[in-house]
C-alpha cells in the first residue's frame, strides 16, 4: 500500500519518538512516603465495609531493589510467556501467544498476591491504567489459593489485564500483596502493602519514561501501535470465556411501570438492553466500550450500572461506572448525553477524527477518550459510581459499590451539590430509600441470591445492600439480576414462584462489537488482523461473473437455535475482484440492486452485441446450481459479481443457541453442561485449566444451564480465484456466467 506524503510524515515522527523512547534511562525511586490503610480483621467471606484507618510510613524500608534471594519474578514471568499453560503456571485472560509482551524497553507493573480478596486492589489498578493507558499491567497469583473468588473478581470487576497463576511461591508475598515495577525483565522494585499511596507509583512510572536530554514526556502522551495492550481487539482479554453469553454480568436493572419496559445493565457488554415485560428486546443503548455521546447505535459506554427512569421526561438516567460519569438516555430521540462531568458532553464532536485515529492504530477509543478529559474533571466527579437512587424533589443519590461515598445530584441543574463520605453518613442520608428497595427481597427464597451476597459489598447495618441496584418491580413481578448465572430471574409477588426470564427478538442487538470491526482495517500490522480468529476458510476456482454463495451452518446435535438467523446479525463484505450485490427477493423475475453506472454499462453491452439466450449463462458442471437447503434458518446467502483475478468474501454472523434437552435422559450434570457451553462458545480454544475454572464457576449457578442463552459468533472467509472470461464464437465478445457455491460450516 502506498502512503501519502502527510501519512509518511506522521509515521516518521512516530518512529522518531519510538527511537527516542528506546534510549530512555531508568531511574529508581529512592525516597518517598506511602499512605498505608489497615483493614479490620476479616472473619467471614463477605467483603467488609468498615472505615479505613490511615497511617503514614516511610518508603525507605518498604521498597526493595533487585530480586530477593531465591526469588526472581521477572525471570519466571518471562519464561512463562512462551506457553499459555505449563507445569508451573497457567495464564488467565490471555488466549494466544502475544508477541507484544516481548517488545523491548517495556515497562511492567505486576500485582502479586496469594489471593486477591480486596476490591480496592483492583480500584487502584484501574486508577493506574487510567493515568498510564499504555503501561503493561498484569497479575501474579498463587494457584494454591481458592481460585473461585478470583474467577468471580475477574468478571465482577471487569479485569481486562492478564493474570498469571503460579504454582511457585515467592517470599515477598508472605508479607501480603505487593506491586512489582520493572523494565526489560530486570531489577524489579517491590512495593509492599496492599493500599500503597499511588502517587509514589505514579512518580516511579513517570521516571521510567524520562527521555534523554531532560525531555520528559508522560507515557499517556506517547502513543505507539506496538505498545497497545488492547490493540484492535482489546475486549478479547476481558473475561473472554463468558463473553459470548447473551448477558455478561447483568448487574443492575430498573423499570418503566407505565410503559411496561425493563432497563437491564449488561455491564461487561457495555450496553443497556431495553425489553418489555415479556422479554421482547425493544432497543439497545450503547454500541461498544468507550466514552462517546450520540445515537444509541454510536454511543459508547463503559460498564453502565444503576439507572432510574424519569417518566415525565421519558429519559433514563444511569451511571457509566468506569467512565466515572452520569449520563442520560433520551428514549424518544434515541440519544445519549453526558450530564457529569460536563467536559465530556462535547465528546461526539471528535467522532470522525477519533474513528480515523482508531483505525490507523494510533488511538485507543476505550482509554484515550477518558484520558483526554481526566485532567479537567473537578473534585466532585464520581469515581466508579454504581448505585442510583431517586429521592424527593428531583434529587438523585449516586453511591459507589463499597458504600463509602454518596454524590447528591440535582436533576434540575444537573449538578452535584454535595458529597458525603463514610458508611455512617450514607446510612443516615439514604437508609430509607435503601431499605425500601431491599424489602423486595422478602418474596425471594434465600438460596436464589445467596451466591450474590457472598461476593457483593454491603453497607454495615444493612444486610444484602449490595443487591440494591439488582432489583426492580414491574406489573406485580419482581425482577432480580443473577450475576452468577448471567440471567434475569422473575418472581411472582403473590405466589412466590421464581422462573428464568426468557428473551426474544435478538436481532435488535446486531453483531457483537468484539468481532472484527466491520470496516476492515486497511493496513497491515502485527497488532491487527493477525490476532483475529477465522472460524472457517475455504477457497474456490471458477469462472468470472455472478456467483451465488450459500453458507450452511450445522448446529451441534446437543444444541439448538433459540431463534432463526436475523439479517441484522449478518454482515458481508467483498473485496478484490468481487463486488457484493444485494438481492430483493429470491423469486422469479427479481432483479439485482446494482449501481446506476453498472446498469448503464450493462445496457450498452446489450445494445452493442445482443447475446443469444444460450450464451447468457454457462453453468459449470462442477458446481451445484440447484442447491436445496433443508433448514433455511441456518443459511446465509451472498451474491457477488467477480472479474478475472482474486477476491475474498467476508461474512460475519452470530447465532443465539442453548443446549438441547434430551427427553430420554433425566441426567442433569451442571459441570457437563457448563463445559459444553464453554466449548461451543469458544470452539475449544481455551486453556484447559482456565476452561475448568470457568466451568466450575458457571456450574455453581442456580437453575438449569440448559436454559442459558449464549452466542456463537462466526467469522467466515471465502477466497475466490476467477479465470479469464470465456470468449464467444466471434472471438470478440465475452460470455457472462452464473455460478453457485455452497460453503458448509460446522460448529464444534
Amino acid at each position: 500500500m502506498r502512503w501519502s506524503s502527510s501519512q509518511s510524515t506522521l509515521f516518521s515522527g512516530l518512529r522518531a519518538l519510538r527511537r527516542q523512547h528506546l534510549r530512555t534511562k531508568w531511574r529508581r525511586v529512592e525516597t518517598g512516603w506511602f499512605q498505608l490503610c489497615s483493614l479490620p480483621a476479616r472473619t467471614t467471606s463477605k467483603p467488609m465495609s468498615a472505615p479505613l484507618k490511615v497511617s503514614w510510613f516511610s518508603t525507605m524500608t518498604e521498597v526493595s531493589h533487585g530480586p530477593a534471594p531465591g526469588n526472581d519474578y521477572p525471570s519466571f514471568i518471562k519464561a512463562s510467556l512462551d506457553e499459555l499453560e505449563g507445569p508451573y503456571h497457567c495464564w488467565l485472560n490471555r488466549f494466544a501467544k502475544n508477541e507484544r509482551l516481548y517488545v523491548g524497553d517495556r515497562i511492567f507493573l505486576v500485582l502479586s498476591a496469594r489471593t486477591f480478596d480486596h476490591v480496592i486492589l483492583f480500584e487502584n489498578i484501574k486508577k493506574i491504567k487510567k493515568r498510564f493507558p499504555h503501561l503493561f499491567i498484569m497479575g501474579l497469583i498463587h494457584s494454591s489459593a481458592d481460585t473461585i473468588p478470583l474467577i468471580w473478581l475477574l468478571m465482577a470487576e471487569n479485569i481486562s489485564f492478564p493474570i498469571l497463576l503460579s504454582k511457585k511461591t515467592f517470599p515477598e508475598t508472605e508479607k501480603g500483596a505487593c506491586y512489582l515495577l520493572f523494565k526489560n525483565f530486570e531489577s524489579p522494585v517491590v512495593y509492599h502493602e496492599k493500599d500503597v499511596d499511588l502517587e509514589i507509583l505514579f512518580q516511579a512510572i513517570q521516571k521510567l519514561h524520562v527521555l534523554p536530554a531532560g525531555n520528559s514526556k508522560s507515557v499517556s502522551q506517547l502513543s505507539f501501535p506496538s505498545w497497545k495492550q488492547d490493540g484492535i481487539t482489546k475486549e478479547h482479554y476481558m473475561c473472554s470465556s463468558l463473553q459470548n453469553l447473551l448477558l455478561n454480568y447483568p448487574g443492575c436493572i430498573s423499570a418503566d411501570e407505565s410503559g411496561n419496559r425493563l432497563f437491564i445493565s449488561d455491564c461487561n457488554h457495555h450496553r443497556i438492553i431495553v425489553s418489555d415485560g415479556n422479554g421482547v428486546i425493544l432497543d439497545c443503548i450503547g454500541s461498544s466500550p468507550g466514552f462517546e455521546d450520540g445515537d444509541f447505535e454510536f454511543a459508547k459506554l463503559s460498564r453502565p450500572a444503576g439507572s432510574y427512569y424519569h417518566a415525565a421526561e421519558d429519559c433514563l438516567y444511569f451511571v457509566d461506572s468506569e467512565n466515572h460519569a452520569i449520563r442520560k438516555a433520551d428514549l424518544e430521540a434515541r440519544s445519549v448525553h453526558t450530564l457529569y462531568p460536563t467536559s465530556a458532553s462535547n465528546k461526539s464532536n471528535g467522532r470522525i477524527w477519533s474513528w480515523i485515529m482508531n483505525n490507523l492504530g494510533l488511538d485507543s477509543t476505550v482509554d484515550s477518550n477518558v484520558e483526554e478529559t481526566s485532567d479537567v474533571f473537578d473534585s466532585k466527579t464520581p469515581y466508579l459510581p454504581w448505585h442510583m437512587l431517586k429521592s424527593v424533589d428531583d434529587i438523585l443519590f449516586i453511591l459507589d459499590r463499597r458504600f463509602q461515598t454518596v454524590w447528591i445530584m440535582d436533576l434540575t441543574s444537573a449538578k452535584i451539590d454535595n458529597i458525603l463520605e463514610g458508611s455512617p453518613e450514607i446510612l443516615e442520608t439514604c437508609r430509607k430509600q435503601i431499605a425500601k428497595k431491599l424489602s423486595l427481597l422478602d418474596c425471594l427464597a434465600y438460596d436464589w441470591f445467596q451466591q450474590q451476597i457472598e461476593y457483593t459489598c454491603s453497607a454495615e447495618g444493612l444486610p444484602h445492600s449490595g443487591l440494591l441496584s439488582s432489583l426492580t418491580t414491574l406489573q406485580n413481578q419482581v425482577f432480580i439480576c443473577d450475576t452468577v448465572g448471567h440471567r434475569i430471574l422473575k418472581v411472582d409477588q403473590e405466589s412466590g414462584v421464581c422462573s428464568n426470564f426468557q428473551f426474544s427478538n435478538f436481532g435488535i442487538l446486531g453483531l457483537p462489537y468484539w468481532m472484527t470491526f466491520p470496516l476492515e482495517t486497511f493496513y497491515a500490522t502485527r497488532n491487527g488482523l493477525s490476532d483475529v480468529q477465522i472460524d472457517h476458510l475455504q477457497s474456490f476456482q471458477l469462472l468470472p461473473g455472478r456467483i451465488h454463495i450459500q453458507v450452511i451452518v450445522d448446529v451441534p446435535q446437543d444444541a439448538e437455535l433459540v431463534q432463526p438467523l436475523f439479517e441484522a446479525c449478518i454482515w458481508r463484505q467483498a473485496r478484490g475482484a468481487a463486488t457484493e450485490i444485494s438481492v430483493i427477493e429470491d423469486v422469479p423475475g427479481s432483479v439485482d440492486k446494482v449501481g446506476v453506472a453498472q446498469q448503464w454499462y450493462d445496457e450498452l453491452d446489450d445494445l452493442a452485441s445482443p447475446k443469444p439466450k444460450s450464451e447468457q449463462a454457462v453453468p459449470d458442471d462442477n458446481l451445484n446450481n440447484n442447491l436445496m437447503v433443508e433448514d433455511k434458518k441456518n443459511c446465509v446467502s451472498c451474491n457477488v459479481n467477480t472479474s478475472p483475478g482474486t477476491s475474498e468474501v467476508i461474512v460475519y454472523t452470530v447465532l443465539y443457541l442453548k443446549l438441547k434437552r434430551d427427553p430420554d435422559s433425566q441426567e442433569e450434570n451442571p459441570k457437563v453442561h457448563a463445559g459444553r457451553i464453554l466449548d461451543i462458545m469458544s470452539s475449544g480454544r481455551n486453556v484447559k485449566m482456565e476452561r475448568d475454572l470457568w466451568s466450575e464457576f458457571l456450574s455453581k449457578s442456580k437453575g438449569d444451564l440448559r436454559d442459558l442463552v449464549f452466542m456463537k459468533p462466526l467469522h467466515i472467509r471465502i477466497k475466490l480465484e476467477s479465470f479469464d472470461h470465456p470468449k464467444a464464437d466471434n472471438e470478440r465478445d465475452i460470455i457472462l456466467t452464473d455460478s453457485s457455491i455452497q460453503v458448509k460450516v460446522s460448529l464444534n
